[in-house]
């Protein structure tokens, strides 16, 4: 059997969290690696269709769905309930437990030349929805069943068995009023032809005045002269919906400046999406399914700011209506995303910034972990060895995507064939249910004071929740005690930026051990509260620098009171366990922090190790007796070393104290104070603006930036 690789299970568990997920609801999917996120985005359409199927067969036999692919009876009913009946809405059929997924795909690049990126969505939309239910079904529904002030009622859901109501006409029954219209005149004509029609006489007695001819066509203009005309309006309309779709409006509206500038414009877009939002609640009773479209956005980062903004705003406004069926998968290289949202305009509040704008919109994050050792080398010898497409490929099944020598050798590298595989990635649905609820159940009562109180928030929990327990499980990586799952989720989701830097500070602490070639045996008991505690002072001194990332972090006394609890076992053992299935977090945020940490600045040795500047971050964890040592290897006079011990001069007071008062206390020389400035402090802090002349050149890059941020702001 073809070995399962890891990003088989996270498509896998995505896919089997989109079941579980209320819409609507905004997937952020994350990865540097395009190619890497369309095929994932793939196996993800492949999945969600198993995982439909294996719903519908479990399905007991009176709650069966319809067939997909209506035959000619279930088009005939379809009609037939669209004219003379109107959906009942029920605690049952708002409640299916099967579901059925339509695919969207939505390039921002092809709609890039347009001012209004944001309507390219719902044209998208619309075509769609005409191809997988045809155009005819969609005139009909909004010429017999919508109406625009049904959005101002209020819906109202009853406890009946049945799902459907006969429309009513003074009265009766519509269909009753439509065979009557037809068998009335029917009728009528059959009496007057056996019985004759009635002779009429002029008052002045001279005899027949009308013929029976007249007599006929009078009756027949009666009978039918009102029926007709609301049958040639219906037509009408008819011709009119089928002529000019919702999609050819919205152009229209786009293609005229007048009309596309008017405040109006995007209501009536919204309203348009109301019309396709009730129109799928229709179909969802009459084919005893729930029924949800997923979004594929792709190549949004290569987007300017601006129409970036606006596809994200787009999201938020016509995507979110309480009903929308619209799940929504945003695929994007996350640090592209998030640099250009951080210049674009009108972003005055916090809320309207990168970090913001995207934890307001999107319900789940999945960050696509860094591809293993295994899954590169096997990248690598697919690329070096597949020059050209081959008819072999396991790209075979899926003919009509665009094909890259790029994404080939990585659907060869991924394993892409997900029939060779699928009984393995299969699990006990309901060993699955009763553990997600426990952990759930168990997390509400004890994170209740943790948690945020927006419902964002918790549907981010609860979907991160299931998301991990899938891969955690696949992976056979398990806590302890699985119900501390929850609390880790939350810990990622409220905390991103104090969290990452926790995880930064255990990998560097490696990093530094594997370089300086010790045999550091990690205590696996150590907590992340001690950790956080050892590195919180370089936390502060960086505190300007990363602004923005600490901006979305929740309460900082709430986020150590959960750190300290020991209820959660937050240990370094632990936290090893978590990170396989810890796709939740940005790790944009980790890696800026790296970056502004300094863990790629090239080790010193030889000469410049004696005056190349000491790094913040080691600096302020070095004690008196440390800096001592260093100044007794710079050969520094002996008499220096008693001062900096008879003031107590730690790593702390270097950093904040003042370079004038210290020049002053030791009374060096010029040219040893010279040598001690450049080696303890020629850092670059947020207390004293750097030199940048003495900064390398990546330094001096990622410095111009922060300083068009400052400026900026």
């Amino acid at each position: 059997m073809k070995e399962v690789t890891t990003d088989n299970i996270y498509a896998y568990a995505l896919s089997k969290t989109l079941t579980k997920v209320s819409s609507p609801a905004t997937v952020g999917l994350y990865s540097s690696c395009q190619d890497r996120l369309y095929v994932i985005l793939d196996q993800i359409g492949v999945y969600t269709n198993r995982e439909s199927l294996r719903i519908e067969e479990k399905s007991e036999k009176g709650q069966k769905p319809r067939a997909v692919k209506h035959s000619v009876k279930d088009f005939l009913v379809l009609i037939v309930r669209l004219l003379f009946y109107t959906p009942v809405w029920t605690t049952e059929n708002q409640n299916h437990h099967n579901v059925r997924f339509l695919y969207v795909n939505f390039s921002a690049w092809h709609f890039a030349g347009s001012d209004m990126l944001w309507a390219g969505i719902a044209i998208r939309l619309f075509s769609a929805m005409q191809m997988n239910f045809g155009k005819l079904q969609l005139a009909l529904y909004r010429v017999t069943q919508y109406d625009e002030e049904d959005e101002l009622k209020e819906k109202e859901v009853k406890d009946s068995i049945n799902n459907w109501a006969y429309k009513i006409i003074l009265g009766y029954p519509l269909w009753f009023v439509f065979v009557g219209i037809i068998v009335v005149p029917v009728v009528l004509l059959v009496v007057f032809f056996v019985l004759g029609f009635p002779e009429i006489q002029s008052p002045e007695g001279q005899g027949t005045e009308h013929t029976e001819v007249e007599l006929l066509e009078g009756a027949v203009f009666i009978c039918l002269g009102i029926p007709a005309a609301t049958g040639l309006r219906f037509v009408f309309q008819m011709v009119n919906s089928l002529a000019f779709s919702q999609a050819h409006n919205i152009k229209k509206g786009m293609d005229n400046e007048r009309i596309s500038k008017r405040l109006g414009f995007m209501n009536e877009v919204r309203k348009e999406m109301w019309f396709l939002t009730q129109f799928i609640k229709f179909m969802e009773v009459f084919e005893r399914r729930r029924i949800r479209i997923v979004l594929k956005i792709t190549h949004l980062d290569r987007c300017s700011p601006k129409k970036i903004v606006a596809v994200l705003g787009a999201i938020n406004i016509l995507l979110s209506d309480e009903e929308s069926p619209v799940l929504s998968i945003l695929a994007a290289n996350p640090n592209v995303l998030l640099e250009k949202v951080k210049f674009a305009e009108n972003s005055i509040c916090k809320e309207d910034r990168a970090h913001g704008l995207l934890n307001r919109i999107v319900t789940l994050a999945f960050t696509v972990p860094t591809m293993s050792e295994n899954l590169k080398r096997k990248l690598f010898h697919s690329l070096n060895n597949t020059p050209g497409f081959s008819e072999d490929c396991p790209l075979r099944w899926n003919r009509h995507r665009r094909k890259t020598s790029v994404i080939e050798p990585i659907v060869v590298a991924i394993g892409e064939s997900t029939e060779s595989f699928s009984d393995t990635l299969e699990m006990k649905e309901d060993e699955l249910e009763k553990m997600v609820q426990t952990i759930l159940s168990n997390g509400e009562k004890k994170l209740n004071k943790y948690m945020l109180d927006d419902a964002i928030s918790m549907k981010r929990t609860i979907s991160s929740v299931w998301v991990t327990v899938i891969i955690m499980k696949l992976l056979k990586k398990e806590f302890p005690d699985p119900e501390h799952t929850a609390a880790w989720v939350v810990l990622a989701n409220q905390w991103p930026c104090r969290f990452s830097w926790i995880l930064q500070c255990v990998e560097d602490e490696k990093q530094r051990a594997a370089i300086d070639q010790q045999n550091m045996s990690s205590d696996d008991s150590k907590t992340l509260w001690e950790v956080f505690s050892e590195s919180r002072e370089e936390l502060y001194v960086m505190r300007t620098h990363i602004e923005d990332l600490l901006e979305q972090d929740g309460d900082p006394e709430v986020f150590e009171a959960l750190l300290k609890d020991d209820e959660f076992e937050f240990t370094l053992k632990n936290l090893e366990i978590f990170q396989v299935g810890m796709v939740n977090l940005d790790q944009s945020v980790r890696r800026e922090l790296a970056l502004i940490r300094g863990t790629c600045r090239l080790e010193n040795s030889g000469w410049m190790r004696n005056i190349a500047p000491l790094p913040v971050t080691s600096l302020i964890k070095m004690t008196t007796d440390d800096i001592c040592e260093e100044m007794e290897r710079m050969k520094l006079d002996s008499t220096y070393r008693e001062t900096v011990k008879k003031h107590k001069l730690n790593g702390s007071a270097l950093v904040f104290g003042d370079t004038e008062d210290l020049k002053a206390l030791l009374g060096m020389t010029f040219g040893e104070w010279a040598t001690f400035k450049q080696h303890f402090l020629s850092f670059v802090s947020p207390l004293r603006p750097p030199d940048e002349n003495m900064l390398p050149l990546p330094a001096k890059i990622h410095l111009s930036k922060l300083l068009r941020c400052v400026v900026k702001k």
